[in-house]
């Protein structure tokens, strides 16, 4: 871990990475340029040349990175929730003026005043948390990976109205640490809200609506519903497949919270969402391609990230010639998955979690039928 110069934040994003090299300058970039001002990384056993680059990085003040103490935390943690675990004693995260859980794959996309964290919090009248919403944006029909900025390829995604399946309105909350415990009136930092209520009464709570969160989700919940769902002020973009050789490196990687679970073909169906376009995180593209090119040109920064490029290109190769990954790629690439991915409001929440075998023939040749918008 590298040690100077000693970090400082007033806006943090804490996050865990395993190899994401090739992605790590562009989210920095894109957080960068609407607001925040430092991350914390908790690293997992890279090879791809992340931690180089995150380590450069803390060189120079942009981030913290540490390798991931869950197992010394104890209490048979996972590696997110320990790593969250241990960064509640750490004074860079105490001494934040605001924190947000967020993984890589996620941007925040605020759609007030000038995109920005400022305008954001002026938005919502400076409220204690802000409850940010996902909204799941699949592949955008592209199988070969590229370098070339996520918020610019992906831009099919999940409609705004997304019942099911249930990841499609999940949350990630930004909150302030003012007060008595580590997240304000809560005294453990959750991988989606804060968690563990230590104070009477219910928090300046609200969600991406603006409007206030519902109060019985002041000490549980992970995820909006019908009656609170919304992206008015702000959404989380979540680029959880990328395109499909990338996210073949995700599966094989496997998972920081939910680490038991295969990424596979249900994981794939209900994450990867072309049902719209929405192109709003574009208008932050030139702030963050500025920031970006800033960054480039730190000496041995591009360097670095071309580094990490060229190993996840190698991987992807790798996970190609072997026999069951390939059948797995040709799986998810197929005529039906690509057909299902622009129709999945006609899928039930138990076939989102079975997968896309549960799905009849007949289903998929009346979808054939169905114009595309």
């Amino acid at each position: 871990m590298a040690s100077k110069p000693k970090p400082k934040a007033n806006r943090l994003i804490i996050t865990c990475m395993k190899n994401e090299g090739p992605f790590i300058l562009e989210w920095i970039a894109h957080h960068r340029a609407i607001g925040f001002d430092h991350v914390l990384v908790f690293t997992n056993d890279c090879d791809d040349g992340t931690v180089e680059l995150l380590d450069a990085l803390a060189l120079r003040g942009y981030v913290t990175r540490m390798d991931n103490p869950y197992q010394q935390v104890g209490n048979g943690y996972n590696p997110q929730k320990g790593a969250l675990k241990f960064a509640e004693s750490l004074d860079l995260v105490r001494e934040a003026e605001w924190v947000l859980v967020s993984d890589v794959d996620e941007f925040v996309n605020i759609h007030v005043g000038d995109g920005d964290f400022d305008s954001l919090i002026a938005a919502t009248n400076d409220p204690d948390m802000i409850s940010m919403q996902w909204r799941l944006f699949g592949n955008s029909f592209r199988d070969q990976y590229d370098d070339i900025l996520l918020t610019q390829q992906h831009t099919h995604c999940a409609p705004k109205y997304c019942p099911a399946p249930i990841q499609a309105w999940g949350i990630k909350t930004l909150f302030k640490t003012k007060g008595d415990y580590v997240a304000g009136a809560y005294d453990r930092i959750g991988v989606h809200r804060p968690l563990k209520r230590r104070i009477d009464g219910f928090a300046n709570w609200v969600a991406g609506t603006g409007k206030p969160v519902p109060e019985d989700m002041a000490d549980q919940g992970w995820r909006f519903g019908i009656r609170d769902h919304g992206y008015d002020m702000v959404t989380l973009n979540h680029y959880a497949v990328r395109s499909t050789e990338s996210f073949l490196v995700k599966r094989d990687r496997g998972r920081v919270n939910h680490v038991e679970r295969d990424q596979g073909l249900a994981y794939w169906m209900r994450m990867n969402f072309n049902m719209e376009q929405d192109f709003s995180i574009q208008r932050r593209v030139a702030a963050t391609k500025k920031e970006l090119a800033r960054l480039k040109r730190l000496k041995g920064i591009k360097a670095l990230h071309d580094t990490a490029v060229t190993a996840h290109r190698s991987k992807i190769a790798e996970l190609m010639s072997r026999s069951d990954m390939k059948s797995f790629y040709d799986e998810i690439s197929d005529d039906k998955l690509t057909l299902l991915s622009r129709h999945l409001n006609f899928i039930s929440r138990a076939q989102f979690n079975d997968g896309p075998e549960t799905i009849s023939p007949a289903l998929i040749n009346r979808l054939k039928s169905v114009p595309v918008l």
